[in-house]
């Protein structure tokens, strides 16, 4: 039975999107890494929404160059990605910091991340300034198909995170409404 009022600011943590993700940049030559959890997927091209700010050193870089690597870490690197967004890259160089490989993308200047599972190369087609929204468009996809940890985690909004599990099928529920090739 629902009893207890939820205070309305926490409202969000019961829909917290996920995976947490780590999205790179290259602004005039300098990498850049920030860890995010406030992203969506708005189509199957794919088109990903994500939310960041003036308050966020990556901002710039994604305005300046309209372009951005999405990249899916796996639970194996969680602390460092917790770690990633609780520093600024105007401060510090976060590949070197945290032992991480930048990798050339094929399409855009901001690089791969060697380290996760998956990268997608995306550019930005439009900002929503009143929700500080950008909408990316990926171009490339990337992954490590001989990685053996693949498990993604995920924001509650107040600092625990849950784990990727057990995946089950239920595809023959839903087999005429699959995109093809799914």
């Amino acid at each position: 039975m629902l009893t207890t009022e939820l205070p309305i600011e926490k409202a969000f943590m019961l829909i917290e999107p996920g995976p947490v993700i780590l999205v790179t940049t290259n602004d005039k030559g300098k990498n850049n890494i920030m860890t995010i959890s406030w992203h969506m997927v708005t189509d199957f091209t794919p088109k990903i929404a994500l939310t960041t700010g003036p308050w966020n050193y990556s901002f710039k870089a994604l305005v300046n160059t309209r372009e951005c690597i999405i990249a899916i870490p796996t639970i194996d690197l969680a602390e460092k990605v917790i770690a990633i967004g609780d520093c600024s890259g105007a401060d510090v160089d976060k590949f070197q910091k945290f032992g991480l490989t930048p990798l050339p993308a094929s399409d855009v200047k901001a690089p791969l991340i060697s380290e996760c599972l998956a990268c997608l190369e995306c550019r930005v087609i439009d900002y929503i300034k009143s929700q500080d929204i950008f909408i990316l468009q990926g171009t490339h996809a990337w992954i490590d198909k001989q990685r053996k940890e693949r498990r993604t985690f995920h924001a509650n909004g107040d600092g625990t995170f849950v784990v990727d599990g057990n995946t089950i099928n239920l595809r023959s529920l839903m087999e005429d409404k699959l995109p093809a090739g799914v």
